[in-house]
């Protein structure tokens, strides 16, 4: 089981905190030494989508870290105060510049190791013309044989990109795919 332990101290007071299992609780919690509040510590969820423009698909080349210099496809962190799919257009409006058509939800994936949840929504590109914002060195259209498979930042990209050629190639319809990261 994963376990961060990203609180030393309160959030509240400022003093430290004990990892302990609270009395109506099953799992250990971030609880204060000083006034006993308990902070618990979920998931993070990663919102993006899978922009496609005719044959193509469009990737961002991150100009941060992690993974600085490589592909992805548009995403970020959920912000609070928006539906998941609000974020996945924020993102890609702030990411690349592309004006979207959003479409449904595509790939779902647990990252446990990180404490990630990634979601994909398919997307129509409603133009060719991007405008990066700063966490973007440059957007790109690519068809299949062009993609930058061994420069892509993550997995879940690589993993998302996978389904979506497969289920193109084969014909099948663009259902949701649920999977595991390890």
């Amino acid at each position: 089981m994963w376990n961060p332990r990203r609180f030393k101290h309160c959030p509240s007071c400022g003093a430290a905190v004990d990892y302990r299992v609270p009395a109506d609780d099953n799992r250990e919690r971030a609880t204060c030494s000083a006034c006993a509040s308990v902070h618990y510590e979920n998931p993070i969820n990663v919102v993006g989508t899978l922009p496609v423009f005719g044959e193509q698909v469009l990737l961002c080349r991150r100009a941060i870290e992690p993974r600085y210099g490589l592909w992805t496809l548009p995403a970020g962190f959920l912000e609070l105060g928006e539906t998941a799919a609000e974020g996945a257009q924020r993102e890609t409006d702030e990411e690349a510049g592309a004006q979207i058509e959003l479409q449904p939800l595509y790939c779902l994936m647990n990252v446990v190791k990180v404490g990630q949840i990634h979601l994909y929504y398919r997307a129509r590109l409603l133009s060719d013309q991007f405008n990066p914002g700063p966490e973007t060195l440059e957007a790109k259209l690519f068809h299949e044989h062009e993609i930058p498979w061994d420069d892509l930042a993550f997995r879940t990209v690589r993993e998302t990109l996978k389904h979506f050629f497969e289920d193109r190639r084969l014909g099948r319809p663009f259902d949701l795919h649920c999977g595991d990261i390890g």
